[in-house]
């Protein structure tokens, strides 16, 4: 069993004041008895913002604060920043620390779509990544990934028991039930526990953003490979705490033979 914090909040555009937010939900969740804790995508900074000034290296100054508190706690903390790209732009980055560790997932599906297009001011990543904590094995992916069932299924086929998706959803009609829908069948795709985590919708935080960017909607989300929710947030900010047992998994997958009976792909 792996005790798994979710931090639902609202970044701002400032990193220092948002480092500020990350201490004080890893300081909660460990208080709870979370191995990990996970922030959401754009933790560093919210969209809406220029990113490349702010942007820095996994191994720069804003990524070793947010080392020193998953050292400070003894956890493996997950968040979402921002990172140079070679090309000029930036890229969308969840940087994952802690627990002897210290590495980046480079998101892989770029957003695209509903008017916005990351990818002018991103380059898109192209590696998988899990890493394991207490013998669970976690695999990574960022908010429009959760779209391509693809990649939750190759995390699968790499024995993750769960996979982490830290979001900034953009808001718009449908897109919460868009979500909700999501969550759950990648879990099903891939028979992994899928532990969604959003930014907190701006107008229940009391935040004034760019309404064009995609800043968040909150509802952040916990399905098992069996797509039964086990934790759901509100739109505000929120901790949630929730026990990943792996034998679920194998039970899902078992059940459903989602991995090893498909035939394409």
């Amino acid at each position: 069993m792996l005790r798994i914090g979710l931090c639902q909040l609202t970044s701002s555009d400032d990193p220092a004041e948002n480092l500020g937010l990350i201490r004080d939900g890893v300081a909660r969740a460990a208080a709870e008895g979370a191995r990990v804790v996970v922030f959401p995508e754009a933790a560093m900074v919210r969209f809406g913002v220029p990113l490349k000034p702010l942007a820095e290296p996994v191994d720069g100054p804003w990524a070793k604060s947010v080392a020193a508190i998953a050292d400070e706690h003894e956890v493996l903390v997950v968040a979402g920043m921002f990172t140079p790209s070679d090309d000029g732009r930036v890229r969308n980055t969840l940087l994952i620390t802690g627990l002897g560790r210290h590495l980046g997932y480079d998101k892989i599906h770029l957003y695209d779509a509903f008017g916005f297009r990351e990818s002018d001011t991103v380059a898109a990543g192209t590696e998988v990544v899990t890493t394991s904590v207490d013998d669970v094995t976690l695999g990574f992916a960022t908010c429009y990934d959760i779209r391509f069932p693809e990649l939750f299924r190759r995390l699968g086929d790499q024995d993750a028991t769960a996979v982490v998706v830290p979001t900034s959803w953009g808001a718009g009609e449908g897109k919460r039930e868009q979500w909700e829908v999501l969550v759950r069948a990648r879990a099903l795709d891939s028979g992994c526990w899928v532990l969604g985590c959003g930014q907190a919708d701006p107008a229940a935080a009391g935040v004034e953003v760019n309404p064009k960017a995609p800043t968040g909607i909150g509802y952040s989300t916990v399905a098992d490979g069996f797509g039964h929710v086990h934790a759901a947030a509100g739109p505000g900010p929120e901790l949630l705490v929730v026990d990943v047992d792996p034998e679920v998994t194998r039970k899902a997958r078992a059940a459903t033979g989602a991995l090893a009976n498909r035939r394409l792909g």
